[in-house]
């Protein structure tokens, strides 16, 4: 079960025929849960935020089913509460490595 005002956030690869870039982009501007991150000819990146991790795994679902898409991969998924999102973010601890 979801925790309530849980936020989901989560990125998925779509591969995909190179005619099937325009029918990927009408569907990710009809849904606002998706933005489309990276298009390119055969493959993509595509960003989800919801606030129920069924919601994710049905987004999953509808972008399979779009036609000329071969495949589409969960490659992150995390959860939060959405007050979290609000607190600041402490600055990152140096690790003593060099760059």
């Amino acid at each position: 079960m979801n925790a309530p005002d849980e936020v989901h956030i989560a990125s998925f690869v779509l591969q995909h025929r190179a005619g099937a870039l325009q029918a990927l982009r009408a569907a990710v501007a009809a849904e606002p849960a998706l933005e489309l991150a990276i298009a390119s000819d055969t493959r993509s990146v595509v960003v989800c935020e919801t606030a129920d991790r069924y919601q994710v795994m049905d987004l999953v679902d509808r972008l399979r089913e779009l036609p000329g898409v071969l495949n589409v991969l969960l490659v992150h998924h995390h959860a939060e509460p959405a007050d979290a999102l609000d607190e600041p973010v402490s600055p990152p601890i140096a690790s003593g490595a060099s760059a």
